[in-house]
């Protein structure tokens, strides 16, 4: 009996532990909050939702970015500073040496698509695995190797010629070249980024032949104000001003909902990285002032897991890039519990009435038990099995017919377990 009773202390020490951390945690990370982008928006902000503005970056400092995944064909034209790709019509990399501009006014741009990092201005073309638009997949060496020419716009104006000659895929190696459109000033690189900062994409100038770090490492931020090219509903690209998303992040978007709202859990997650977008605002033509898109609230997921909800109080436009927002953290999800046993759970609403949900965090695939139980260790209900998808997993439990008082929930797989206190009131 004592070895009972000393157990179920440990665990409401754990539990008390853990919810006064998420406390303390939810009141340092929500309030009002305010971004400069600068003048015609001259810098991007990189924002965590727990820490605030990461780093601003100035966005005129590269024309081309790569990303940094081994096996990824993502490059980016930096086309919310004008930057614009064109692939070359009249031949394949065998044409380098004779490359002419004449039609260029009736060529095609390419921007980025404003929805997937992955998909970036060189791919627009891709037809689908081996071809990524830019080059094609050798499945023997792994390696990407072009077929393809282009003509780009870079910041200033100019025009020039770029052959993204391959990328060696498992060394995460690029070898690229660009030069004037009469084969002057030609310069030949080499993109080594096996060893890079953390970052998601490194940029490169072709103004001052040189590499450029513009972003921080990935697991720092969490959305990006910063101006782009958005595909209106008519097929045009049109210049915005938005809020893009961390490849990691997941949004939902809430309208029309009193700002007070925090119902969060309803609706799926949307992966779009331009889930919040520029639409939160409109544009009044006469005034050329903006008012901001009423009852319209986003809910964020962050790296962490912890769930905020923001929505925008203020933007000023490009005359200064002031905008202003309010955060709330409305779930906080014990990110130092699942560092440190791999498992982690959260309850909510705790007190509960009736409707109990379970939030878990864990290894995807693992297959978990979860049971109710009293103080004496008896269990409540039958247990209910379920396997982890990746994120958090919701689980929901009727409790209407369980008497009042303190409770544990345990959650549990072959390797690990986690439990948290209940309490059930009427």
């Amino acid at each position: 009996m004592k070895k009972s009773i000393y157990f179920f202390t440990v665990l409401i020490i754990i539990s008390t532990a853990f919810l006064a951390n998420n406390s303390a945690d939810a009141q340092g990370s929500s309030g009002s909050d305010t971004v400069i982008m600068g003048a015609s928006y001259a810098n991007e902000v990189y924002y965590s939702m727990a820490n605030g503005k990461i780093l601003a970056s100035p966005r005129n400092s590269w024309d081309i970015a790569f990303r940094t995944k081994k096996f990824s064909s993502s490059i980016l034209i930096n086309d919310g500073f004008g930057v614009v790709l064109y692939t070359y019509p009249k031949s394949d990399t065998s044409g380098w040496a004779s490359v002419d501009t004449s039609g260029f006014a009736g060529w095609t741009p390419m921007y980025n698509d404003p929805n997937d990092w992955e998909n970036g201005a060189f791919s627009r073309n891709a037809k689908g695995h081996p071809d990524y638009g830019w080059a094609i997949y050798n499945d023997v060496t792994h390696d990407l190797v072009s077929d393809s020419l282009f003509i780009i716009k870079l910041r200033d104006g100019s025009l020039r010629k770029l052959w993204i000659e391959n990328k060696r895929s498992v060394q995460d190696i690029y070898h690229f070249r660009f030069a004037n459109i009469d084969g002057t000033a030609a310069y030949t690189d080499t993109l080594d980024l096996a060893n890079d900062l953390g970052t998601d994409f490194v940029g490169f100038s072709l103004l001052s032949n040189q590499r450029v770090d513009f972003q921080p490492h990935i697991a720092l931020w969490d959305i990006l104000f910063t101006k782009y090219m958005s595909i209106q509903p008519n097929g045009t690209p049109y210049p915005v001003m938005g809020v893009l998303n961390n490849p990691e992040i997941k949004s939902k978007k809430f309208h029309p909902v009193p700002l007070s709202y925090t119902n969060w859990e309803v609706n799926p997650w949307d992966s779009l990285i331009s889930s919040i977008g520029y639409d939160w605002k409109v544009l009044n033509n006469q005034t050329y002032t903006y008012t901001l898109e009423d009852s319209l609230v986003f809910i964020i997921q962050p790296v962490n897991k912890d769930v905020y909800k923001l929505y925008f109080t203020s933007f000023a436009g490009g005359s200064t890039g002031v905008l202003s927002f309010t955060k709330e953290k409305v779930l906080s999800f014990g990110i130092n519990e699942v560092s440190q046993s791999g498992l982690s759970i959260k309850v909510y609403p705790n007190p509960v009435r009736a409707n109990m949900n379970l939030l878990v965090s864990g290894k995807t695939g693992d297959e978990i038990h979860i049971v109710l139980s009293d103080l004496s260790g008896r269990q409540l209900g039958a247990d209910q099995p379920g396997r982890l998808a990746e994120g958090l997993n919701l689980f929901t439990f009727d409790v209407a017919g369980v008497n009042p008082g303190l409770y544990f929930m345990t959650a549990s797989t072959t390797a690990t377990k986690a439990v948290t206190k209940v309490i059930i009131v009427r």
